[in-house]
């Protein structure tokens, strides 16, 4: 009876880890992939390049605002109906998209498609409900690992779908994975009874996570490691595609090669997990961080701009964001367990919010990108040493009574 229910366990566990991985991909995918088919796009709607990278923009500030919302409400409502309503808003914006004639009506339903993209953001309320202490850690480690291959990976699969299906293959693909994570959620999760009573408000949720300083340090941390991924991600076109006139292919090749240091990093950062102490773990992540902004500037005064001098240090860099961000999160997110949603929500925006501000300060120095891009590690890997150091001290002041 006992191998039988610890094979019903794993078996739930490998389907729990499916659906999560494949809502990660879902977060990521709609950005990313429909690089390569900005041309296609402009003359398709007779608009410029501008204007259709203005669509990933609004993409980007409706996936934000919508996380904000969806995140409290599951912990009010629960995780399942919210997160099938969201799948299906998506679908719904998806096809619009590729039915659109106009690029008015394509802005518009790019924001639906957005808005519905929100609920993937509780993919870290479900780890939070679904799993328990170390193995909790390991699939943050995982999702992190994988959000990191997938971002890497969708140039190169925007390029093939391009190719392939023209500018609407990305939608296409994109509403078939989104009916497969709707039919999974279906079958997989239960409904769970709410978190939190159903008359707390929004604000009261956020209001209550955000006045704790250890909830706040920790996201900060993990945002400070995604903001040294991210900001290498949207800078990385103007290097190799503008600078280093790599052709999208080439550029393509180059972001699978970067891909790999996110395997790297969680499979040190997976070792890590319940042999040292989390905040050690979080200075191995940021010292890594430090050493690839000082390689980087390294081998930028020895041998100038290639792309080995910018993708060596960015490895280097990538294992860190890898090995310190997942157990931040892990951290931050055991402060209110009960109000996982409105957490995970609060830290998502906070995460994104420094990688866009961060990212859009090194562009203004487009001039010189590599080294912006360095000094940037140095100082980030810095601040969050210190801000680990702060919440190490914090902890272990004994409350008093």
């Amino acid at each position: 009876m006992t191998d039988e229910n610890n094979a019903v366990s794993a078996k739930k566990r490998r389907a729990a880890v499916l659906l999560l991985m494949t809502m990660v991909l879902l977060g990521v995918f709609p950005l990313d992939v429909l690089l390569p088919s900005f041309p296609a796009l402009a003359e398709h709607f007779q608009s410029t390049p501008a204007n259709i990278a203005f669509s990933i923009s609004l993409f980007a500030i409706g996936i934000s605002l919508s996380q904000l919302l969806i995140g409290p409400l599951s912990d009010a409502i629960g995780r399942k109906g919210l997160l099938l309503a969201g799948v299906t808003v998506s679908i719904v914006g998806a096809l619009g998209c590729v039915l659109s004639t106009e690029f008015a009506w394509f802005l518009f339903f790019r924001v639906v498609q957005a808005i519905g993209c929100g609920c993937f953001v509780l993919s870290q309320a479900l780890i939070q409900d679904l799993f328990d202490g170390k193995d909790r850690d390991r699939i943050r480690i995982l999702m992190v690992s994988a959000s990191g291959v997938f971002i890497c990976i969708s140039p190169l699969a925007g390029t093939v779908l391009q190719q392939a299906l023209d500018w609407p293959g990305s939608f296409i693909i994109f509403t078939v994975l989104a009916t497969a994570v709707f039919l999974k959620a279906c079958f997989f999760l239960e409904n769970q009874h709410p978190s939190i009573p159903t008359n707390q408000s929004i604000f009261h949720s956020y209001r209550r996570a955000c006045r704790d300083a250890g909830f706040l340090g920790y996201w900060l941390i993990a945002a400070i490691a995604f903001s040294c991924h991210f900001s290498f991600i949207v800078v990385s076109p103007l290097i190799f595609m503008e600078q280093l006139q790599l052709s999208t292919y080439e550029f393509s090749l180059a972001l699978l090669l970067y891909g790999a240091a996110y395997i790297i990093g969680g499979i040190v950062a997976r070792v890590l997990t319940g042999q040292i102490a989390a905040s050690f773990q979080i200075i191995v992540g940021f010292s890594l961080i430090f050493i690839s902004g000082l390689t980087m500037l390294l081998l930028a005064s020895l041998f100038g701009l290639s792309a080995l001098t910018v993708l060596v240090p960015m490895i280097i860099c990538t294992a860190g964001t890898t090995i310190a961000r997942p157990i931040a999160t892990s951290k931050a997110m055991d402060v209110f367990p009960d109000n996982a949603g409105a957490s995970a929500s609060a830290g998502n925006t906070l995460i994104f919010i420094s990688g866009g501000l961060i990212s859009a300060l090194i562009t203004l120095r487009a001039h010189d990108l590599q080294t912006t891009l360095a000094l940037t590690f140095l100082i980030l890997s810095a601040v969050g040493i210190v801000l680990n150091a702060s919440i190490t001290r914090r902890n272990q002041i004994p409350n008093p009574g």
